[in-house]
């Protein structure tokens, strides 16, 4: 089912091995390369969000309560619950008149350390607007408020927010609406059983909405433009989801998920998921380091600075170099990739 993508040294020992699959898909929906098997279903949380954002924006509500672009990414985002972030998502809650108890996402201290002490030095426990989805959750309201639904149990798959939702996963996936196997994210609401290379053909089209029907485009492009254009909104300090489109934004758009599922799409190119069996999300950097190395000609300069991600450090408490982890995997590739790279400079 999975096969090996990574190897974990200690010193001159594999010290752990993660295995995993990788789907490869063109915009129009050709599979061109995988490893293992990529029609096998995992679950797509938070590397879904710029989907579930679509009809924020298609729809209108962005525009009837001028949402920014960096509200817009925040809805898109996993964040680490900076000041940024939170001013963010006040601010939306505010433009929708409601604020952070309509939240129903669930509590975590953030993931930024530094905001973390913050909070644990003022003797303050987490609230939602903490929790890495509450941009997105924030981004949901405004669209139950626009339609005039009820905000109670907007989580809820019967609730028609979620059934809107599940329209439009199937829309850029291509898998029909009931086929798509529900559960419980996270954060609470709907999450998504799909094929991961459903989840690449979506990416695909994230990165070139000129595939999607001519009245989503616009809407499609101006999240993946926000999202790009605002790398920091999107993960946070020292995150691999920033640094990757800080360096590389002119040529993809990527988010990470829960469970070891990373998802990005290439301008003019290929949408790729990567699905790490175990979960383990330091597995992802030096994966996707590798696989852009075939489609994007990125410069010296761009990659000395994300050079820390290609074979990540294992270090021990001492902060002592220990070992490496590099990637072992050789793509089947089953189509044309495209001769040259997809971008170049």
């Amino acid at each position: 089912m999975y096969e090996e993508l990574v190897n974990v040294y200690r010193d001159e020992l594999v010290e752990s091995i993660h295995n995993g699959a990788i789907a490869v898909v063109s915009p129009d929906g050709k599979e061109i390369a995988s490893v293992g098997q990529p029609e096998q279903k995992t679950y797509w949380r938070s590397a879904a969000k710029p989907i579930q954002a679509i009809p924020i924006v298609a729809d209108g509500v962005a525009d009837y309560y001028d949402f920014t672009a960096q509200e817009i990414a925040v809805m898109s985002a996993s964040h680490s619950g900076e000041e940024l972030h939170i001013e963010l998502v006040r601010s939306i809650l505010d433009k929708i008149g409601l604020d952070e108890t309509a939240l129903k996402c669930g509590t975590h201290y953030p993931y930024n350390k530094v905001a973390k002490e913050k909070l644990v030095s003022a003797d303050k426990e987490p609230t939602e607007i903490y929790n890495n989805c509450s941009g997105k959750h924030s981004g949901l309201l405004a669209l139950c408020k626009y339609n005039d639904w009820d905000i109670d149990n907007y989580f809820a798959l019967e609730h028609p927010l979620q059934q809107t939702l599940l329209k439009y996963i199937a829309l850029l996936t291509g898998v029909k609406k009931d086929e798509i196997i529900t559960g419980e994210d996270g954060c609470g609401v709907v999450v998504y059983g799909l094929p991961i290379t459903r989840m690449a053909r979506a990416y695909a089209r994230l990165a070139n909405p000129e595939y999607l029907p001519a009245d989503l485009e616009p809407a499609v492009a101006r999240i993946r433009d926000a999202m790009i254009k605002n790398p920091e909104v999107v993960g946070g300090t020292g995150r691999f989801n920033t640094d990757l489109m800080e360096v590389a934004g002119e040529y993809l758009v990527a988010k990470g998920g829960a469970e070891g599922v990373f998802s990005l799409g290439i301008m003019g190119g290929p949408g790729i998921t990567i699905k790490i069996g175990d979960g383990n999300k330091r597995a992802i950097p030096p994966v996707i380091m590798k696989l852009l190395a075939e489609f994007i000609d990125l410069s010296g300069e761009q990659l000395d600075s994300l050079s820390e991600y290609e074979e990540p450090l294992v270090t021990n408490h001492r902060d002592h170099k220990v070992g490496k982890i590099l990637p072992t995997f050789e793509l089947n590739k089953l189509g044309k990739l495209g001769g040259e790279n997809f971008a170049s400079n």
